[in-house]
């Protein structure tokens, strides 16, 4: 499994950087194969000052070693080695219209003397807007929600109960975004094997990009005001701290010696905190804000 899936990965690394070449003919790409001390290494593919997206990210990583003390604390193991193999991309778009869009795909095994004792999936999508169009949201759900209907049917309403509860920004209390699917220590039981799993990460990958930029193609022309980049740069900071106080992956990238710049690639170029800060009543800006404060149904 570990073998399949770090190929799929690699395939899908490419595919995705291809389409958004294609979307974006001006977008730059750094391109940096890294290696990392403690075992392993990957690819970063950053991408910058495009048309379309201000900046970007699409990381594949395949790490392993020991496991630190605090991942092993966190895993409720001890003594093991590790291998982590996982794919994560990151779109910050230009127009304040088009969504910030987010996504990973991962797999995790942990050895007790060369054995496999323990091997599970995880991942996610979702949706971070700046202002809200309902019908965007509503299509990238029910997109996903296809996708996850073709293995079984309570997978959509259970990943992204849990999307809702993990991407809330606890010290906000409210959401990070409008959701999307997440999903972790998928193992194998008797109603799923593991390439069950691995059929549904593939299937999963093969389609993230196609609701987003449906949804960017949508959105693209539409014009916009320095106010409304303004509130942006204000809202990309709920991303950050999000990413810097509550992710699993970004602890975890720093806590087993990860590289860097590879792990806060995802960061945008851009952002404000400004004191205090309240829009308007009525405004499209409270809107979101109100949106937030509750997960809803979008379909």
């Amino acid at each position: 499994m570990k073998k399949e899936f770090s190929e799929f990965i690699d395939f899908l690394q490419e595919k995705i950087k291809n389409e958004i070449k294609a979307l974006d003919t001006n977008s730059k790409f750094k391109i940096d194969k890294w290696d990392r001390e403690s075992g392993g290494g990957g690819l970063t593919i950053a991408i910058e000052n495009g048309n379309l997206f201000e900046k970007g990210g699409v990381n594949v990583s395949k790490v392993f070693g020991d496991l630190p003390k605090s991942i092993s604390k966190f895993l409720n193991s001890s003594g093991s080695d590790f291998y982590a193999c996982g794919i994560s991309l990151i779109l910050h778009p230009k127009n304040p219209m088009i969504p910030t869009f987010h996504a990973n795909l991962r797999y995790f095994e942990l050895y007790e003397n060369g054995i496999v004792k323990d091997s599970w999936f995880g991942g996610g999508v979702d949706l971070t807007p700046y202002y809200i169009f309902e019908d965007d949201i509503i299509f990238f759900h029910k997109a996903i929600k296809k996708i996850c209907d073709n293995f079984r049917p309570n997978y959509y309403e259970k990943f992204k109960k849990k999307c809702d509860d993990y991407f809330w920004n606890e010290h906000r209390n409210e959401a990070r975004g409008v959701g999307g699917l997440f999903f972790d220590h998928c193992r194998e039981s008797p109603e799923n094997k593991l390439k069950d799993w691995f059929s549904f990460m593939v299937d999963l990958g093969n389609n993230l990009m196609t609701p987003y930029f449906h949804i960017v193609n949508k959105r693209k022309e539409m014009s916009f005001t320095k106010k409304n980049v303004e509130w942006q740069q204000i809202r990309r900071g709920r991303y950050v701290e999000f990413n810097l106080i509550h992710d699993k992956g970004t602890v975890f990238g720093l806590k087993t010696n990860g590289r860097i710049e590879s792990i806060l690639v995802s960061m945008p170029p851009k952002v404000k905190w400004v004191y205090s800060f309240n829009p308007e009543k009525g405004s499209e800006e409270e809107k979101l804000l109100k949106i937030l404060k509750t997960p809803r149904n979008w379909i």
